[in-house]
């Protein structure tokens, strides 16, 4: 049974909602210690003094701020402490935006709001206004000593709660080499190929359908080897070459995914290449 990891209140104008929060994702990394070869212990980690190499025991461990070239801004905690923003228990909405406003870069981690005993009446409200109007709530929260920008969405018959980036963590696309911005316009029938084939391989999303074929390999491997079976490696398959033929690309890939049965939407793809083609 999950357990709450934090409790407050839902604040927007003068309502407040009793609530407590519950982690709405579990990652399943596969996670591996350091252990010694030759006789299978455990790797100890040391903190050691890049001058004289001996061990610092945590008492006389110090916070550091790199300014560059090997020098140090030395901060004491209680000059830390005296910067903790105030732990007010709220998640204070602050406004109302369309969720379509919402870039999905913006998101960090989600958790599930849900009302305590005295709760529930103004939390259903919330929830059905939330949902009537399509908005979502943006607010602000104190979280372990830490403030986060974060969004309030109805999902179902719950409110989930997802952390976000601020604006100045978001890397702006200017600062990303290699864009091609407008240079190598498509043509008119690349363009129309491109979209057939978006159409063909169209569905609704399932997020049962997708796993992660790379951690159940892992796992299948450890339970393999657990069990005494002797794992031998295979070599490498070759990379596959890129086709340089982008139409050639495009038809081989509609040809793909037609021959793999995904047609719901060919006839429609098919009227719009028409159609843009005679024009």
């Amino acid at each position: 049974m999950a357990r709450s990891i934090w409790g407050g209140a839902i604040s927007f104008g003068l309502v407040n909602v009793p609530v407590k929060l519950f982690t709405a994702v579990r990652k399943k990394d596969v996670r591996f210690h350091q252990l010694h070869a030759k006789d299978g212990a455990r790797i100890q980690q040391k903190r050691v003094c890049s001058l004289d190499g001996q061990e610092v025991p945590y008492e006389e461990i110090a916070k550091g701020y790199d300014l560059g070239g090997d020098q140090y801004v030395l901060i004491e905690p209680d000059e830390l402490e005296e910067l903790d923003p105030e732990s007010t228990h709220t998640i204070d909405i602050e406004d109302f935006v369309n969720l379509d406003q919402i870039d999905p870069l913006y998101y960090d981690s989600s958790y599930y709001v849900v009302p305590d005993e005295r709760g529930a009446k103004p939390y259903r409200l919330l929830l059905e206004a939330m949902r009537e109007s399509g908005k979502v709530g943006i607010a602000k929260v104190v979280m372990r000593t830490k403030q986060y920008l974060v969004a309030i969405r109805p999902l179902g018959e719950a409110l989930v709660m997802s952390t976000m980036n601020f604006s100045d963590e978001v890397v702006p696309q200017d600062e990303v080499e290699g864009l091609p911005g407008k240079v190598g316009d498509v043509s008119d029938r690349e363009l129309a190929m491109a979209s057939q084939l978006i159409e063909t391989l169209s569905a609704d999303f399932d997020p049962h359908k997708y796993h992660d074929t790379h951690r159940e390999q892992v796992l299948a491997l450890i339970e393999r080897k657990a069990q005494g079976e002797e794992i031998v490696a295979h070599p490498a398959a070759e990379p596959r070459r890129p086709v340089v033929d982008l139409m050639a690309a495009l038809e081989a890939s509609l040809a793909a995914a037609k021959g793999d049965g995904r047609s719901g939407s060919q006839n429609q793809a098919s009227e719009k290449d028409q159609s843009r083609q005679a024009s």
